[in-house]
């Protein structure tokens, strides 16, 4: 019988934006800038974005980015400069998405852009658009992130 010194995790312990997947891990997010007095995204749809960031990178070996956010007047400019601070930059896609101004971006890096071609960058809009439009934007995400894992494929 396998043993732990790891303490077991009592979610009711956890902050506000934590859970525990269905693998054991603790997930948890951060909100950049201001503090929100209520999250805007609950803990399903966090978990479910966390799991499908997390199938997809791994199906991939491409990291897979979300950026939540006001992209300027031009939104491919500000996806162009949020794009490099992103983590893995060069081996990685980034989907931005700036809610206000109803514009998504997708960006990739140079070590992947053979894979994650302009094809797949629009597949990957393609396939959030209609979630969107109603206002769904986890489920247009998660929507663009499966389409372009699904594309992009397990590397050769």
């Amino acid at each position: 019988m396998a043993t732990s010194n790891w303490p077991v995790v009592d979610p009711s312990t956890l902050p506000h934006g934590y859970a525990i997947t269905p693998s054991g891990r603790v997930s948890g997010v951060h909100e950049a800038g201001d503090v929100f007095k209520e999250a805007p995204f609950n803990d399903r749809e966090r978990l479910l974005m966390d799991n499908t960031l997390t199938e997809a990178t791994r199906s991939t070996k491409v990291r897979f980015n979300i950026y939540i956010g006001d992209l300027g007047a031009d939104a491919a400019a500000g996806a162009d400069a949020v794009f490099p601070s992103t983590p893995e930059a060069a081996r990685s896609v980034l989907i931005a998405v700036s809610p206000n101004d109803k514009a998504v971006e997708v960006r990739s890096g140079r070590d992947v852009a053979d894979r994650v071609n302009d094809r797949v960058c629009q597949l990957g809009v393609t396939a959030a658009l209609a979630s969107l439009r109603q206002g769904q934007l986890i489920d247009g995400l998660v929507s663009a992130v499966r389409v372009m894992a699904s594309a992009i494929g397990r590397p050769s």
